[in-house]
Order: structure tokens, then C-alpha cells, then sequence
């Protein structure tokens, strides 16, 4: 088992009947970003913060410095290349607060994440559907355009899991049934899984 997996677990056991997926999300998340692909991220509510706080740690540096290579020193100068950090592709959709805004004025709002997949999203990508009860129709109207699109689709809920279970390639339920509950499993899950991909892709060398 991975050291970050089982940090995870033995922090929170309850974990344990999921850590399967987990492993899985991971490798679907490492083998795209090792294809040049990305990641997009959809949720309402705290579930919008998580979108938003997972690509935060994806984008720069968690855990490492992920200082920037030689060759990048060199085709960005000293002084842009100390700056940066390496980032791995990901795409929260609701920060897209104009098109939402301007999609919700004008169309169904229960199809903007949608809109936001169709007009980011490539084979290959990812979609990551956050939600706790699995039944928001936002969330999955955005997944059927992400499967109708080639992408791989994966879930993040809780127990129930929801009609989102059912749709997407791969869905993470965690042991709670409560709002509150399933959120706060849900942050440790991303962390691991942000962790474990800034080991591969980071760890003691830069890009």
C-alpha cells in the first residue's frame, strides 16, 4: 500500500472500505496528467470550495517546493523561473463566475457546468463530480457531457452515493450519510490524493 494511502487510513480508518477507489482515482488522475491531460472539477455549495481548494494544491506547490528545472531557468530567466512552481492542469468550474452568471441569465442554470465541460473538456481529461448527496442535477448533467465527450468521469460523495454512483466511471463514497460528515471526509481524501500526485510527479526533480 502506498505511504500515503496509509497515512490516510490510519488517520481515518472509517476510510478503509473506500481506500480501494481512492487508489483507483489516483490512477486515473496520474495516468492523464502523464498524458499531458486535465482535470476539471465541479460541485455546488462546500462543494465549490473543494473544487476550487483541490486545484489550488494541484497549481502550485503543497507539500514541496516543486522548484522549477534548468532548462525552464533558462527559457524563463532567473527571475520568473525562482518564482513558479510546477503545476499540474485543473480546472475548477465554479470559479467561472461570469459564464455562470451570464449562462444562469440567459439558459437552464442546470446545465452550466455542462456548458463549462463542453467548452473545456477533451478526450482524455477528467471530470470530478463533488457532490454529497450524488443528486445534484447541475453535477450530473455535466458528467453525461463528459462521458458523451471521451472523458473519464469520477465521483466524490457520500455513503448513498446517489444517482451519481451509477454514472460515473468511478465514484468514492465516504462512510457518512450527514452533510457536514461527508465533508469533512472529503477533504482528506483529495489531500492524499493531491500528496500522493506531487510525489510522482514532483518529488526530487522538476519539470
Amino acid at each position: 500500500m502506498n505511504d500515503r494511502l496509509k497515512e490516510l487510513l490510519e488517520r481515518y480508518p472509517e476510510l478503509g472500505d473506500c481506500s480501494e477507489q481512492i487508489e483507483q482515482a489516483f490512477e486515473i488522475m496520474r495516468s492523464a496528467f502523464a498524458s499531458g491531460r486535465k482535470l476539471l472539477i465541479c460541485g455546488n455549495g462546500g462543494s465549490a470550495a473543494d473544487a476550487d481548494h483541490f486545484c489550488a494544491e494541484l497549481l502550485k506547490g503543497f507539500s514541496q517546493a516543486r522548484t522549477l528545472g534548468p532548462d525552464w531557468r533558462e527559457k524563463l530567466g532567473p527571475a520568473l523561473a525562482d518564482n513558479l512552481q510546477g503545476s499540474l492542469p485543473a480546472i475548477p468550474l465554479p470559479a467561472f463566475t461570469g459564464l455562470l452568471t451570464a449562462f444562469g441569465n440567459d439558459c437552464d442554470p442546470l446545465y452550466s457546468f455542462a456548458q463549462l465541460t463542453w467548452g473545456l473538456g477533451d478526450a482524455g481529461d477528467i471530470l470530478l463530480s463533488i457532490s454529497t448527496s450524488g443528486n445534484s442535477s447541475n453535477v450530473l448533467h455535466a458528467v453525461e457531457t463528459a462521458r458523451a465527450k471521451g472523458m473519464k468521469t469520477v465521483g466524490l460523495t457520500g455513503q448513498n452515493g446517489g444517482a451519481l454512483k451509477d454514472t460515473v466511471d468511478l465514484c468514492i463514497r465516504v462512510p457518512a450519510t450527514e452533510v457536514y460528515k461527508i465533508q469533512e471526509y472529503h477533504l482528506p481524501v483529495y489531500h492524499c490524493l493531491c500528496l500522493w500526485l506531487e510525489d510522482v510527479f514532483f518529488q526530487e526533480r522538476s519539470d
